[in-house]
């Protein structure tokens, strides 16, 4: 699989990759650079927020809950023939549960990032494999 360019459009086939350094700090950081290329590919400003939230939630995940290291994999994939924007986080964790019900989830702000992935994507998954542990969902791009 190839690594894009800053100025490529959405192609299936290519991905970016940005690794997580193991800090809350990071996720800004990464997810500013996830934002840019999702403005490159002119994306409707819904769906942008939308992936980009799930990105948020998955590399949170990836920092409190895992292990180092951790990266953000990016990319385009055809869902039912429909254009979708895929987000993988890698990491060494162990694999959890993808949404628990509201009725095991604190009343404060913590434990319902994996509910709004799910809400925000067409799918959504966990996969164990020698890499890691990879969270992803598919978000449609339109």
């Amino acid at each position: 699989m190839a690594i894009a360019q800053l100025n490529a459009a959405p192609v299936e086939g290519v991905e970016y990759v940005f690794p997580l350094p193991h800090s809350p700090r990071a996720v800004s950081t990464v997810r500013r650079r996830a934002e840019a290329i999702l403005t490159r590919w002119n994306l409707p400003a819904g769906v942008a927020e939308d992936v980009l939230l799930v990105i948020s939630e998955l590399l949170t995940n990836a920092v409190v809950h895992a292990f180092p290291p951790a990266a953000l994999r990016l990319s385009c994939a055809r869902l039912n023939g429909r254009d979708a924007v895929r987000v993988a986080v890698t990491d060494m964790g162990p694999a959890v549960p993808t949404c628990r019900s509201s009725a095991t989830i604190d009343p404060d702000e913590h434990g319902r990032g994996l509910c709004i992935v799910a809400a925000l994507s067409a799918r959504y998954g966990v996969e164990v494999h020698p890499e890691g542990t990879s969270r992803w969902a598919e978000v449609l791009a339109g």
